[in-house]
């Protein structure tokens, strides 16, 4: 497969050893941008070092994902010594699969109107903590057509002038907002089989789960407030149960509990037990549909758990999108890892 048409964009903000990584798994015939959000651990340096165009955003902006890919692509696209058909994100903590730009573009030429294509995302170390393993589960979408990519994927450079790339100011589910600006254009996204990239999520801790969780309320607010009606189905859906568990459930119910204990302290215990008991019945439920998917059932039971644990963070998120909103503020980005 010819390898011409395809040029790489990478983004990264201080991921150190990852970014190595990242970058020495571009094959070299494939040109290469790396824009850089104001790292501090010789990203820049390093990626110069090894032949990669370097753009450093202007972080008097505000840094988002969406606004450092706009300008790589948008660099190689107004430059004609590029010459790219086609634009490969990935972002700085993934390694490239050797075998996937040749894949993908096999898939780009076998359809016309497929306007990115991707493949799977692992994590590099599931063992490592449960929060890795789920990161290494929600990579595995079922193959086919979808709603949306993520930050990894190949584009057809025709549909990204179309859609105008990825919303600047989006800090995060900026990928969803821009497949569902796609498809209103008539074009599709396809999940092929293919190994693709390698990620390192490095999610070791409780309060670094809890922050990105956080952040897809974020997500999922924010991308329900800009397209309403018109906004991905399963995204309204998934903010309706944030903000059930992660809200109505609590305040109703311990408001209703405190209310009888005044009048009857044992019945405002059972009520109060009643609050607990549905979440409990919630994360069996989430463990029975994990476990009936093949995951043994301590994996199974830990995962239901910081689902419905996760509504909360997720609703943090959610009122943080729209508070933002009614007072016209700029969106704090929402950051969940260390520097490597």
């Amino acid at each position: 497969m010819d390898r011409k048409s395809v040029a790489v964009v990478v983004i990264g903000r201080n991921e150190g050893a990852r970014l190595r990584r990242c970058l020495r798994s571009i094959p070299a015939e494939v040109p290469t941008v790396y824009v850089d959000s104001g790292s501090t651990d010789g990203s820049v340096a390093f990626a110069r070092s090894i032949g990669v165009a370097v753009l450093s955003l202007d972080m008097s902006i505000g840094f988002t994902a969406a606004r450092a890919r706009n300008v790589g692509w948008r660099h190689i696209v107004d430059d004609p010594a590029w010459d790219a058909e086609f634009i490969q994100f990935i972002d700085g903590d993934c390694e490239l699969n050797a075998d996937w730009i040749d894949k993908a573009l096999a898939a780009m030429h076998a359809e016309a109107g497929v306007a990115a294509v991707f493949g799977r995302r692992r994590e590099r170390f599931p063992g490592r903590s449960i929060y890795n393993r789920m990161c290494d589960d929600e990579w595995n979408v079922p193959v086919g057509i979808v709603a949306a990519c993520g930050g990894d994927a190949l584009f057809r450079v025709a549909a990204l002038k179309a859609a105008n790339g990825y919303s600047d100011d989006l800090i995060a589910g900026e990928e969803p907002d821009l497949c569902l600006r796609l498809a209103r254009l008539d074009w599709f996204v396809r999940r092929i089989d293919g190994e693709m990239t390698l990620h390192d999520a490095n999610i070791l801790r409780f309060g670094s789960w809890w922050q990105r969780a956080k952040r897809g309320g974020f997500a999922y607010a924010a991308h329900v407030l800009r397209h309403g009606a018109r906004s991905d189905p399963q995204w309204r859906r998934q903010l309706k149960s944030i903000v059930f568990w992660g809200f109505i459930w609590p305040l109703s119910g311990g408001i209703a509990a405190i209310m009888v204990a005044l009048w009857n302290s044992l019945a405002g215990a059972m009520l109060f037990a009643l609050l607990i008991a549905g979440y409990a019945v919630q994360i069996a439920r989430v463990a029975a549909r994990k476990q009936g998917g093949g995951f043994g059932w301590r994996f199974a039971l830990c995962y239901g758990a910081l689902i419905v644990i996760g509504k909360f963070a997720e609703f943090r998120g959610a009122m943080q999108c729209w508070i933002s909103h009614i007072l016209h503020r700029q969106n704090r980005l929402i950051e969940y890892k260390r520097p490597a």
